[in-house]
């Protein structure tokens, strides 16, 4: 007899649900041009985005993210917050949980400070100029990794 959760993709007639991603920009960064660029490219690579726009707090795309169901959470981030933005967003991730959503992200974040992150349990972060499709993949092989059906 097979065991499978529905939606698993080893099931005849069931197809796994697409992956799902939360796009946020944290604090007072009012530039969300990239954060809409990556948010249709994702889109256009099969994934179902939630953009949830400008000037969201750690909680509330913590909230969003746990509502929505997420598998990854992307930061949009130019305010050189990044220090203080995704330790904050990590930290409340596992106070609720969440320790099967990818948290990535890019901007202009130092690569010295890209690692240390990384170290914190952030995943992989781009630099503007970044070509989507690398983004899309990275998410996408992330995903595949780490869903638990």
């Amino acid at each position: 007899m097979n065991h499978q959760v529905p939606g698993s993709s080893a099931l005849p007639g069931f197809k796994a649900r697409p992956i799902r991603v939360l796009v946020a920009k944290v604090g007072l960064d009012g530039h969300d041009r990239g954060a809409k660029i990556i948010a249709t490219a994702l889109r256009d690579a099969g994934m179902e985005v939630i953009y949830t726009g400008l000037r969201q707090t750690p909680e509330m795309v913590v909230n969003a993210a746990l509502q929505e169901d997420v598998d990854a959470i992307g930061i949009s981030i130019l305010s050189g917050a990044h220090n203080t933005v995704f330790p904050k967003i990590i930290q409340l991730m596992k106070e609720k949980g969440m320790d099967d959503v990818l948290l990535t992200g890019g901007g202009i974040i130092p690569e010295d400070d890209m690692k240390q992150l990384n170290e914190k349990g952030v995943g992989k972060l781009f630099a503007p100029g970044t070509p989507t499709t690398d983004i899309a993949d990275y998410i996408k092989d992330w995903v595949k990794e780490n869903r638990s059906f």
